[in-house]
C-alpha cells in the first residue's frame, strides 16, 4: 500500500525549545475509574467508597480520581497526538498533583518544550517538556516534566 500513514508522532527536531502545544480533551468517566482501580489494585477507600467520601471528606457527592489515573489519561492523549512511533524511551520526570480531579472532568494537556537536543546517538534526541493537565474549569490539576528520547527525522 502506497498511501500516507496518518497519526505519526513528531520527531525531536520538530519540537524546538519554547514551542507550545496542547492536546484535545477527554472526559474521565466512572467506568475509567473502575477499570483503573481494578487493573492497578488501587483499592483506597477514597476511590472505592462513596459513603466514605460523603461522610469523611470534603468531596461529598463526587467520585475522586487517583492522580495516577489522570496522569495515565494525559500520557494517552500525548502518545496518540505526538509520540506515536517516534517515542523511544521515557527517562524520568518531576510530578506534582495541583488539585483534585473527579469522574466527569474533561482534561487536556498543555505542553511547553523546555529542552530539545541531539544525543550521542544520531538516531534520537532528548526532549523535556512541562506538561500541565488542565480541567474544564481552566484549573491545572497536574504538572509534570517528562524527559523522553525521541527519534530523529529519517
Amino acid at each position: 500500500m502506497s498511501s500516507r500513514l496518518l497519526g505519526l508522532g513528531l520527531h525531536w527536531e520538530e519540537m524546538p525549545e519554547g514551542e507550545t502545544f496542547h492536546t484535545v480533551g477527554r472526559t474521565i468517566t466512572e467506568a475509567d475509574l473502575t477499570a483503573f482501580v481494578g487493573v492497578t489494585g488501587m483499592t483506597e477507600v477514597l476511590f472505592t467508597n462513596t459513603e466514605y467520601l460523603d461522610n469523611e471528606t470534603d468531596f461529598a457527592g463526587r467520585r475522586l480520581l487517583p492522580g495516577a489515573l489522570v496522569f495515565s489519561i494525559a500520557e494517552g492523549l500525548l502518545i496518540q497526538s505526538m509520540l506515536q512511533r517516534t517515542g523511544v524511551a521515557f527517562m524520568g520526570m518531576d510530578f506534582t498533583v495541583n488539585g483534585p480531579s473527579f469522574a466527569g472532568d474533561t482534561v487536556h494537556v498543555e505542553c511547553e518544550v523546555l529542552t530539545s537536543r541531539a544525543t550521542k546517538n544520531p538516531a534520537r534526541g532528548l526532549v523535556k517538556t512541562e506538561n500541565r493537565v488542565v480541567n474544564q474549569h481552566g484549573e491545572t490539576v497536574l504538572t509534570y516534566t517528562p524527559a523522553r528520547l525521541i527519534k530523529s527525522r529519517p
